[in-house]
Parts: structure tokens; C-alpha cells; sequence
């Protein structure tokens, strides 16, 4: 794909979609050429110590998620282990499940940085390409911690095919790596949109609304669903524009533009503490930080941003 396809994709612009990883799908099933490529001079890891990301210091200023084999192993046990494909330059890539009790002895280490995985994205903490693998890496790995007993029998599963899957050692049931929908929604009306808040939210930041795809459901359903619990609307045309990996744990966000019917919003105040219309001057100063009120939108991280600039800059579907 061509660096001028992946410009006109929306999708592209967001957190942790840059992924240039070959995932070679092919050698998974491989053990013996798995385990020679884990040794090879090139190979690179990245680590994760229970939920926390651990960074390589290259200096006072660079960090990256890669380690030499030598120095991945001075990390300690690996708990699991998924190859997670070959780089660009033809490097083998790894990901590396480390004991959540050996953070603080990391952490105390003046080559390494500990840190959660929306601070190394949002505070750019490592080079833009490597986000995208971290969050593969972490999104698989968590998965391995949450599965080691099979959902059919109650038996210990095993790690399969380079990390890809669970193996039941007393039934044989095969458990793969699961992603989440959700869809997440700018619903707008004339020349307004939907903004809203929940309380765990930054001051002054409003957001998009957004649900989990239920079983049985479009999409487009999910969205007039969500956007009639969350907000009593009723939507029309629903329009698909960009989708974001969201390893949070293991979600994929699916963003669209709804069209309400109306403009009468009766919040669901369980699940939101305020929400209204805003207009496209609104939503243009609060993106860039000149809102009279001192209200924001999402940073950039978030397909939330894609979507509120999308609608703003007239390139909605």
C-alpha cells in the first residue's frame, strides 16, 4: 500500500493504525522456523510486564519498545511469548509477557521506562511506528493472561502457533485472540453535532458517543441503538469513515457519521454527565484550543478526533 493511499484513508490518521509489521501468518504454524528466527542477530521484542509497557532508553530523549534477544532476556521469564512478524528491513518481531510483579524492579532501572500504553501514545514517547506494534503486542499478550483456563471445559490452555491461539489440554477446544466492536458515532444534525461527557473525562473535554456491537446487530443498528439509549435520537443514515485498533484491551473502534431525526437529546445521565449540539465553530475552536468556555475535544490519538475533524474540514461520506 502507498504512503498516498494510506494519506486519503481517515483511518490511518489515528492511535496505533500504523502497524508495519508483515504478520506472517504463514509461519506461525512453523515451530522450528519460528524459534530460528527468535535467535537470530536481528531479532528485536517488545516487553510488557502485566499491563505495563516496558521502554528501552536509547538516550535522554528516545525510547523504543525493541530489545536485543540478550537484552530481553535480562527482562526475565518470559510468561508467554507471540511472534508478532517481520519488520520492513526483514528483522524478526516478537512481543514478550513479563510477570506484573517484577514492574517495580523494572521500573527502578535507569535504561528502562515503565509506563501505561496511552501515556507512550499520547506523549510520543517512542517513533510513531512503533506504536502501532506495541499495541499488537500488548493486545495479544493481555489476551494470554485472561485465557489460560478454556471457556468449554475449565482445563489449562497452553500457548499455540507462535501466540495466536490456546490450546485446551483436556478437551483440545482451540481459543483465539478476540477484538471487540464498537462503534463510536458523531451524530449531527443541520449543522450541528453531538458532543457529550462522562465524569472520568478531562475537564472540559467532550467526546463522541459510543457502545459495543451486541450480538445480532449491524453496525448501523449498534449506532441507532447506542445513539437512542445514550441520547434519545433517532438516526437515519448511518456512514461508515474509519475504524481504529484500541487495545484497551482489545477493542476495534468503528466510526461513523449518524444523521439524527430530530434534535430533542434526553441523556442517559448513568452513562453521561452532560452533552449538547455544538456548531462547526465550536467544535473548530475547541480543536484548536481557543474555545471562550475552555472546552476541547479529544487529542489526536483518539478516532473521536478523526471523526469531529472530518465532519469539520466537509470530507464526511
Amino acid at each position: 500500500m502507498t504512503d498516498a493511499t494510506l494519506r486519503r484513508e481517515r483511518s490511518a490518521l489515528t492511535g496505533f493504525a500504523d502497524n508495519r509489521l508483515d504478520r506472517r501468518e504463514d509461519l506461525r504454524n512453523n515451530p522450528d522456523a519460528v524459534t530460528a528466527l527468535r535467535h537470530r542477530s536481528d531479532t528485536r521484542i517488545a516487553a510488557v510486564a502485566g499491563e505495563t509497557p516496558v521502554l528501552n532508553r536509547l538516550s535522554d530523549e528516545r525510547c523504543s519498545i525493541w530489545f536485543s534477544h540478550g537484552e530481553a532476556e535480562m527482562l526475565g521469564h518470559a510468561l508467554e511469548e507471540i511472534f508478532l512478524g517481520m519488520a520492513e528491513d526483514g528483522s524478526p518481531r516478537f512481543g514478550r509477557l513479563l510477570d506484573r510483579a517484577s514492574v517495580e524492579t523494572l521500573g527502578a532501572r535507569p535504561e528502562l521506562l515503565l509506563t501505561d500504553l496511552r501515556s507512550v501514545a499520547m506523549k510520543r514517547l517512542v517513533p510513531e511506528d512503533e506504536v502501532g506494534p506495541l499495541g499488537e503486542a500488548k493486545a495479544v499478550l493481555d489476551w494470554h493472561a485472561r485465557h489460560r483456563f478454556c471457556a468449554q471445559c475449565g482445563g489449562p490452555t497452553v500457548a499455540g502457533t507462535s501466540g495466536w491461539r490456546r490450546e485446551c489440554t483436556s478437551c483440545g477446544a482451540l481459543h483465539f485472540p478476540r477484538t471487540d466492536p464498537v462503534v463510536i458515532m458523531l451524530v449531527t444534525y443541520g449543522d450541528t453535532c453531538l458532543l457529550a461527557r462522562q465524569s472520568r473525562f478531562a475537564a472540559g473535554m467532550y467526546s463522541c458517543i459510543a457502545g459495543f456491537v451486541e450480538p445480532g446487530e449491524t453496525l448501523e443498528n449498534a449506532v441507532r441503538r447506542e445513539s437512542w439509549e445514550e441520547a434519545g435520537l433517532r438516526i437515519g443514515t448511518v456512514r461508515y469513515l474509519a475504524s481504529q485498533p484500541w487495545p484497551f484491551p482489545s477493542s476495534i473502534m468503528i466510526g461513523c457519521i449518524a444523521e439524527a431525526l430530530g434534535d430533542e437529546i434526553t441523556l442517559d445521565m448513568t452513562e453521561l454527565e452532560d452533552g449538547r449540539w455544538f456548531t462547526r465553530d465550536e467544535v473548530l475552536a475547541m480543536l484548536e484550543g481557543r474555545h471562550a468556555d475552555g472546552l476541547s475535544c479529544p487529542q489526536p490519538i483518539a478516532i473521536a478526533h478523526t471523526l469531529v475533524r472530518a465532519w469539520i474540514e466537509g470530507e464526511t461520506p
